[in-house]
């Protein structure tokens, strides 16, 4: 049973979200709405280029890759740390973007920080929100240890012009996903290159089953690569984006009436490619739970809920918002039976005890 104070705390954590919402309109940059009409004549030709793609003529595979390993520290039970950098060498799909996006020299480095036991064991690849992906973030924000301790190897990875793969003279907000669709494409597309090169090196270094958890922009793209990668163990996205359109509608981005319908339509075409929604799961309904937040006012539990209604999977949802995850304990146990329901990892995950450790 919640307790007053408890659901207070969960409010309050919905105040955050909309405090950061103000903060960062605030420090937008202000750009003048284009007339409907030339918006319409700027996105058409995005939306031919994009909405009939199939996705294996977009999703190019990786080659292998050796990544430089980096020594960072030892942890409890012989797990070690260390920082894993290799070469991204993707290239845009859109020939009209490619030097843009190409520019950022930072963005050619892929990276990723690596929890791994002395023996390869099943691996959870946790992918990180926007804005995010700094590694003493990422360290507080994930239930880390608790992963550790039910017998899971760890690997974060940073998106694409995030933190480390970020000019340093970038701002304060990452240019990805940007307001030219094109370029939130191209993004989509580089991030699930880079983490089909690191799920194929985890692999071959022998780790038993692996999947993926993704918070906001990383519960999209962990959304997407369960509709391209079929040997996924599983697949679960905590607070997360479903649509980029239906984002655009909900922060004010569209105009109001029938020419934001119109937009709307237009934006969900051009992104097709890159949507969880466009394509079924490839994991069936076992692999797959979706987390969200009833006080989230970044990306509204709806998202979450239309992504659990697409995959036919069931969904947790938890007090707690966007940035202050109260209450999320229950959800992250859920992923605990799950993952004891598959084999992925012993039964410890049922002992209440260790269960509440998990916030």
């Amino acid at each position: 049973m919640k307790t007053l104070a408890s659901r207070l705390l969960a409010f309050a954590a919905g105040g955050v979200d909309a405090a950061m919402l103000a903060t960062a309109r605030f420090g937008a940059r202000r750009t003048r709405r284009l007339p409907h009409a030339a918006r319409l004549a700027v996105l058409d030709p995005m939306r031919r280029l994009y909405s009939d793609l199939d996705a294996s003529r977009f999703f190019v595979p990786p080659d292998p890759i050796a990544p430089r390993l980096e020594f960072v520290r030892a942890m409890p039970d012989h797990v070690q740390v260390w920082d894993a950098s290799w070469a991204s060498r993707f290239e845009p799909f859109a020939e009209s973007v490619r030097d843009k996006y190409l520019a950022n020299e930072a963005n050619h480095t892929a990276v990723a920080r690596l929890f791994l036991a002395s023996r390869p064991r099943p691996a959870v690849v946790l992918v990180h929100g926007y804005s995010a992906g700094q590694w003493r973030v990422e360290e507080r924000v994930w239930p880390l240890r608790w992963l550790l301790r039910r017998g899971l190897d760890v690997a974060l990875v940073v998106l694409p012009f995030h933190a480390l793969r970020a000019k340093t003279d970038s701002g304060r907000f990452p240019p990805w996903p940007s307001r030219d669709p094109r370029i939130t494409n191209e993004g989509f597309g580089q991030a699930v290159y880079d983490i089909r090169a690191l799920l194929g090196w985890l692999g071959r270094r022998g780790a038993g089953p692996i999947g993926m958890m993704g918070m906001s922009l990383g519960g999209y793209t962990t959304a997407l690569m369960a509709t391209l990668q079929p040997d996924l163990a599983f697949a679960v996205p905590v607070i997360p984006l479903a649509s980029l359109a239906d984002f655009a509608r909900d922060h004010g981005k569209l105009p109001p009436g029938a020419e934001g319908d119109e937009q709307h339509a237009m934006l969900e075409a051009i992104h097709r490619v890159v949507s969880p929604l466009a394509r079924p799961s490839l994991l069936v309904p076992e692999q797959v739970l979706v987390i969200g937040a009833r006080q989230d006012r970044i990306t509204p539990v709806q998202h979450a809920e239309r992504l659990a209604s697409h995959f036919q999977v069931p969904l947790v949802r938890f007090d707690g918002a966007h940035l202050v995850h109260v209450g999320i304990g229950h959800a992250y146990r859920a992923v605990g039976r799950m993952l004891n329901d598959l084999g992925i990892v012993a039964d410890a995950f049922s002992e209440a005890r260790q269960g509440s450790n998990v916030e």
